[in-house]
């Protein structure tokens, strides 16, 4: 997301505040300029994009998390997407809602290159946006669980040489935030359907370690937030206890909620049942974390 050369200081500042006007109505954004790498085509589905939930903070920086809804890589859970950001808002995190591609049209590495943009265009335009770079999350549900877990632990530091300015920062995130996530793509723990949308039918077994966050995991991981509940018959939570085992053998502070009752897919959890408390919880490491006062 770079600017267009302009001639004159009155017309930057009409760019910059009609670009700022669709953000603040919580308008989508294209991710890329152009089409999308690895794009099949123009229909909405083809072009992944990123929704700004800004903090009015003056001239302060906030932290800034950016939020991957789940739907098994198939769909996108309109309740895992606005009320997380409007629900970040409220702890003073400018939040950034990420529409990233699908399978079965779209397949990997399209889905974590998408992540890595995401990452990578907040910390651009950091100054646009008054976040602090060092203070850039990502929280995922489900799928997007699986999908904030695979760029917590693939991410790169960019391609200083590339010509697009955005390519050339970082994607890795600060922190992540996992809900209820798929983390492993080996038997038996795996969620079939978040597998086949995003490796397809066939994939080698080294395609599927390489995907399972479990086996991934260093000690350049960021600090992990996970919740799940023993009830949930969709994700196991086996997927993340081993996430959170692999994070402490690697050193990488985490904190792990497993409640006894909640459904897959609760979302904030609206306040209902023993689940209903993991915002709280949540808002608490994010101040312990920096990320909030």
């Amino acid at each position: 997301m770079s600017f267009p050369f302009l001639t004159s200081e009155a017309a930057l500042l009409a760019y910059l505040g009609s670009f700022l006007s669709v953000f603040k109505h919580h308008q989508v954004s294209p991710l890329y300029e152009g089409a999308a790498p690895r794009s099949l085509g123009d229909q909405p589905e083809d072009i992944p994009t990123l929704t700004w939930y800004p903090v009015k903070s003056g001239k302060a920086q906030t932290s800034a998390i950016v939020v991957c809804p789940g739907g098994g890589y198939g769909a996108l859970a309109d309740h895992e997407g606005r009320p997380i950001a409007e629900w970040l808002n409220t702890l003073g995190i400018s939040a950034f809602v990420l529409k990233y591609r699908l399978g079965p049209e779209y397949h990997h590495p399209t889905m974590l290159e998408d992540a890595a943009r995401a990452i990578r265009t907040v910390r651009a335009n950091s100054e646009t946006f008054q976040v602090d770079t060092d203070k850039i999350g990502i929280l995922g549900f489900s799928a997007g669980g699986h999908l904030a877990s695979s760029i917590a632990t693939h991410f790169d530091n960019g391609n200083p040489q590339s010509s697009d300015p955005v390519e050339r920062v970082s994607s890795k995130p600060n922190a992540a935030i996992l809900i209820y996530p798929v983390i492993s793509l080996t038997q038996p723990y795996t969620h079939q359907g978040t597998l086949n949308n995003l490796l397809g039918d066939n994939p080698t077994t080294e395609l599927l370690d390489f995907m399972s966050s479990e086996k991934q995991v260093t000690s350049e991981t960021p600090p992990t937030f996970l919740v799940t509940s023993f009830e949930d018959e969709a994700v196991p939570m086996e997927n993340s206890v081993m996430f959170a085992e692999a994070l402490r053998r690697e050193g990488v502070p985490l904190e792990l909620h497993v409640y006894e009752r909640g459904p897959h897919g609760f979302g904030l959890g609206d306040g209902s049942g023993e689940y209903g408390t993991w915002p709280m919880l949540c808002a608490n490491w994010l101040r312990i974390r920096g990320f909030r006062k």
